[in-house]
């Protein structure tokens, strides 16, 4: 099997010490950072003769510093990728350079179902000193609209199903396996007005929800946003959280948008501040896939 001459993580990714030490199989040497760089320089110096980069979502590897570093011949995302769109590494200009990027997904899913049905829960019974509605409400019967039926909306939905809640979607394409389960395809905006709960579940840098989906939503809904960014335009969601009977909720203040600080400060703003995707079990399946990908690179296999 060969072996990188250098790996370096550019900056702090989410690998268990297990896997840090494993990494040593793969690489002559290796080096960690430990905070996220400051600017694309930084970034340049860190890799410096490295011919195998580790990134985490919290950093960008761009054109301007690849085409400084003609060595560079893998990059492994230790975060979520989607999308090339969407991706924190130019992919295309990577490609046409023979940099392989590879990234992971769907590690982090069952925490963020958890959460949802935690929250989801506390709000429709009170128990957290705050109750929607005049009297407890059980998920039974209640009209739930998923924003992105990827795999964490899938999960979530089939859970929330199981307990009882109708469960309607929308998607960029059609569900069959999904809608044979039971839940429905609705246009974005027909959905937003009939549910009573609004579960937005997109990738990152994926806005749908603006003025005129605010305007469908109307009042007294609750949002979840579990995207890794922001779902929705933030002037409309500003207006529309300054109505006290309409309630978001968060796991992370990156969900809020730009405009983080001022929503945190609502009382209808329930923000948890840390990631429900990021348990135990998703940093070590995380894991798993970053080396999963490094042996496959380097020709060990794919297990």
């Amino acid at each position: 099997m060969q072996k990188f001459r250098k790996l370096v993580s550019i900056d702090k990714v989410a690998l268990i010490p297990e896997a840090r030490e494993q990494l040593r199989r793969y690489a002559e040497e290796v080096v960690f950072f430990e905070d996220i760089p400051r600017s694309e320089e930084e970034i340049f110096r860190r890799i410096g003769d490295a011919d195998a980069v580790l990134l985490s979502a919290n950093s960008q590897l761009r054109r301007a510093v690849m085409e400084r570093v003609p060595q560079l011949r893998y990059v492994g995302m230790c975060c979520s990728l989607y999308s090339e769109e969407s991706a924190n590494v130019d992919i295309p200009y990577a490609r046409s350079r023979g940099i392989t990027v590879n990234g992971i997904r769907d590690y982090g899913d069952h925490g963020v179902t958890e959460y949802v049905i935690y929250q989801l829960v506390k709000l429709l019974h009170g128990y957290d000193g705050r109750m929607r509605y005049s009297l407890p409400r059980e998920l039974t019967g209640l009209r739930v609209g998923f924003v992105g039926l990827g795999a964490s909306g899938t999960m979530t939905a089939q859970a929330l199903r199981h307990l009882g809640a109708e469960i309607r979607y929308f998607a960029r394409s059609r569900k069959p396996e999904r809608e044979a389960e039971g839940m429905h395809y609705e246009p974005l905006r027909e959905l937003l007005s009939e549910a009573e709960v609004v579960i937005t579940a997109l990738n990152k840098n994926v806005i749908l929800l603006h003025e005129a989906e605010f305007a469908a939503l109307g009042n007294g809904k609750i949002m979840f946003n579990t995207s890794i960014g922001p779902a929705a335009e933030a002037g409309p969601l500003r207006t529309w959280l300054q109505k006290r009977e309409n309630i978001l909720c968060t796991d992370t203040e990156a969900a809020l948008g730009e405009d983080a600080a001022e929503l945190l400060e609502y009382e209808n703003v329930y923000c948890m501040r840390q990631s429900a995707g990021m348990t135990e079990q998703a940093y070590r399946l995380l894991s798993e896939k970053v080396l999963r990908n490094i042996r496959k690179y380097l020709g060990e296999g794919t297990a």
